[in-house]
């Protein structure tokens, strides 16, 4: 499912190169109360897929909540040369701080070519100049990626645009739901399907190379863990366990699986060698042990147990040993996941009549509500450890896709319109 694709980066201008690593203008994402950055972004020039590539770059700056494209209709200089520096005067009215400015040109052979430049107006100096290249057909990749590089130049980090998302996308009615495997681009283009529905599936994760997606899948026979390569097509399920299987999730190397069996009310955590198709048993106590997730270097897991009587979290190393108990405060916390950064774990909370979702480092302590709703579950980490996507339900509602940022400021509706849940974010894609 994976398309072949080209993208490459042939020049940096000398403009943009010469500056320091940061800009004159920039973006704290630490700061307490941020007031978004006005950035100006005119429609390209050139080919006609201009004007989409600025509109999906646009887009991509406001959902972050760090910027606030300006309107079109506000622009005074309406010819923009990527040959000519932009001026600046008229863009400083209008009270725009940041401006991007592009072409697009078809070369002989039918390749599309995409030039940019990104201006800080007050400075009145380049920050940033690109060339990308890429079949037509790939136009979008290349909006990704011109924001990503505007995200990381005026922020200083990496921007997460040029991602996907595996989801389980739900229709019909709440008793007779149909529920099918699904991916979209970040900003829910290019949905499609991946199974047909005719069997329940859950709890979708990406390997670390964006290639392949492990997730369970029941049928009134029991239940499976699957991997599908996105490439192929191909489904290949891990083992036949005796019990329920279920919350697989990869380790970083790609190279193993965690997952929970269940048998006779008791559910462990297991291990599989995805070499070998050996499985360890890494956890051996009475109560329910589920939803691992490895820290990012894959020395250590986090997971959920009611062990203490309640669902809380716990860490234990990778081996199965250390293991101790790092939630504190009141409620029920599940589906725990590591950032990708390492510094934080998030979570689901179940407290007060409420489901919200949260953040703790992994020691336990900082623990932070982000969200709170009806019923707020399943957190995913966008690659770059800044924003998380879950799922949100309504009573007598469908579960919708949502994102928040980890200062809980900038909370929002996912673009993908229908219903969704389990979501998982890519890593950044090659």
């Amino acid at each position: 499912m994976m398309r072949s694709i080209l993208l490459a980066v042939l020049a940096l201008f000398a403009a943009g190169a010469a500056l320091p690593a940061r800009a004159q203008i920039e973006v704290d994402v630490t700061q307490g109360a941020l007031q978004p950055l006005p950035i100006a972004i005119p429609a390209m020039t050139g080919a006609p897929v201009g004007a989409d590539i600025s509109r999906v770059i646009s887009g991509n700056l406001d959902r972050s909540g760090l910027f606030r494209p300006l309107d079109p209709n506000s622009f005074i200089e309406k010819d923009l040369n990527i040959a000519v520096q932009p001026r600046f005067a008229d863009w400083k009215l209008i009270n725009a701080q940041a401006l991007v400015n592009g072409n697009v040109t078809v070369e002989e052979g039918g390749r599309l070519r995409v030039d940019f430049r990104l201006w800080d107006i007050y400075s009145e100096q380049q920050l940033l100049g690109l060339q990308f290249t890429s079949t037509p057909e790939n136009w979008r990749r290349v909006a990704h990626k011109i924001s990503d590089a505007i995200y990381e130049r005026l922020t200083g980090e990496k921007g997460y645009f040029d991602t996907r998302v595996v989801f389980v996308a739900e229709s019909g009615p709440k008793l007779n739901r149909v529920r099918r495997l699904a991916i979209m681009d970040q900003d829910g283009a290019n949905p499609s399907y991946l199974t047909n529905g005719s069997s329940m599936v859950m709890t979708p994760r990406f390997s670390p190379n964006s290639q392949e997606i492990t997730y369970m899948q029941m049928r009134p026979d029991g239940s499976s863990i699957y991997l599908l390569n996105l490439e192929t097509t191909r489904q290949e399920r891990l083992g036949s366990f005796p019990g329920m299987v279920f919350a697989p999730r990869f380790s970083p190397d790609g190279s193993k699986v965690a997952f929970s069996v269940e048998r006779g009310g008791n559910s462990d955590i297991y291990v599989m060698d995805l070499r070998s198709r050996s499985s360890t048993r890494l956890t051996a106590d009475p109560g329910i042990d589920t939803s691992p997730a490895f820290s990012p270097d894959g020395s250590r897991i986090v997971f959920n147990s009611d062990r203490g009587g309640t669902p809380q979290l716990y860490v234990m190393n990778a081996d199965g040993s250390g293991v101790r108990r790092i939630s504190a405060g009141g409620g029920r916390y599940t589906t725990p996941v590591w950032s990708p950064r390492g510094d934080l774990i998030a979570f689901t909370k179940q407290a007060g009549g409420q489901f919200s979702i949260g953040v703790m480092s992994p020691d336990g302590g900082g623990e932070r509500i982000l969200t709170a709703s009806y019923l707020d579950e399943g957190p995913t980490w966008a690659p770059n450890g800044r924003v998380l996507m879950f799922f949100r339900e309504t009573p007598g509602g469908s579960p919708r896709l949502w994102t928040v940022d980890v200062s809980g400021r900038v909370l929002r509706p996912a673009p993908y319109q229908g219903s969704g849940s389990d979501p998982a974010w890519s890593p950044i894609l090659d």
